[in-house]
């Protein structure tokens, strides 16, 4: 299914921020749950659609770095799936949404425990439905290292969207040109989140606050190495930013998917280097890569800038029903 932009919003920073700064959204109804995690911390899941029947399918939809349910592109699949009749779950990650977690600490590209409890929430809910998988940026990465180890029977088939599936440069390629606006809002988003949560974490988990403030000040972080390098890798378990970028990259762990699983990216993306794009060789049989020329990081929006047509929301459930996926 190819994708055609419009000439007029062809640029790929057009279309990166064209979802956040521009989508108007339908309204949509949406519902939230509270999970508890392995190690007694929690997340949120906000539902939207029908309320799941037995054994009904339900789509499970990772956001991205810094994003929550209310990411343009989470909020237009929901939508869209809500109009197909299909019930669908956004995976709020650890201290998102505006709620922090309890403990110091977060998500990160290859963080997969999360994910597991989630997906395991859902399945001893209804051991009948299946359970898609949608994961965008980080939370493509995510979903990828996940399906690297694990091949649920009840996840039948998944897709990953605008992956940085190289992770140390992509972190380079985000202190380039324009790409340094991007990199600038994110960091200042996490930032924001870090100060919610050493706040909660203040009244509610001392000890927790006191792990926070030992990383050293939420001020003065220029980049993304020097974020990964000062809160990632202290708070998940890496000796520094490029064993973080070496054990979580997602791209060389491809050819270890087994669900069959559709990985979208666009040569202009902004996020990223050309040099993610993996051989045929590097990844397995069960990985479809639509590689398109435009389409910027998660934008693929195509139409006119009267009309803007989201691709995405057209060729996920294609490729989920080619997967013969109950419900598309």
């Amino acid at each position: 299914m190819r994708f055609n932009p419009h000439p007029l919003i062809r640029s790929p920073h057009l279309q990166t921020l064209w979802g956040p700064l521009m989508r108007r959204h339908a309204p949509l109804a949406r519902r939230e749950e509270r999970v508890t995690l392995r190690d007694g911390d929690h997340l949120w899941l906000v539902w939207a659609g029908p309320v799941p029947t037995a054994g009904q399918t339900r789509v499970l939809i990772l956001h991205g770095l810094s994003g929550s349910a209310d990411s343009h592109y989470a909020r237009g699949l929901q939508t869209h799936l809500a109009t197909l009749g299909l019930p669908s779950v956004v995976m709020n990650a650890r201290g998102t949404g505006t709620r922090p977690n309890n403990l110091a600490r977060g998500y990160h590209a290859g963080e997969t425990d999360d994910v597991a409890d989630v997906l395991a929430h859902l399945h001893q809910a209804d051991p009948a439905a299946a359970i898609p998988v949608v994961g965008y940026s980080v939370g493509g990465s995510r979903l990828l290292n996940y399906l690297a180890d694990e091949t649920p029977a009840y996840v039948p088939a998944a897709v990953a969207v605008s992956v940085p599936l190289l992770l140390g440069p992509c972190s380079e390629r985000l202190e380039q040109g324009f790409s340094k606006v991007y990199r600038r809002k994110l960091i200042d988003e996490l930032m924001t989140q870090l100060r919610l949560k050493q706040a909660h974490l203040h009244q509610l988990a001392p000890d927790e606050a006191d792990r926070l403030r030992a990383l050293g000040p939420l001020e003065g972080v220029g980049s993304f190495r020097d974020f990964d390098n000062r809160f990632v890798a202290p708070l998940h378990g890496f000796a520094d930013a490029d064993d973080y970028y070496q054990r979580a990259s997602a791209g060389p762990k491809l050819a270890r998917v087994r669900t069959p699983t559709l990985v979208i990216h666009a040569l202009d993306d902004p996020f990223m280097v050309p040099e993610v794009v993996p051989a045929p060789d590097q990844i397995s049989a069960a990985v479809t890569l639509d590689v398109q020329p435009h389409g910027g990081h998660v934008g693929f929006v195509g139409g006119t800038a009267r009309r803007p047509e989201y691709w995405l929301e057209r060729r996920i459930p294609a490729f989920f029903a080619r997967r013969a996926v109950r419900g598309f």
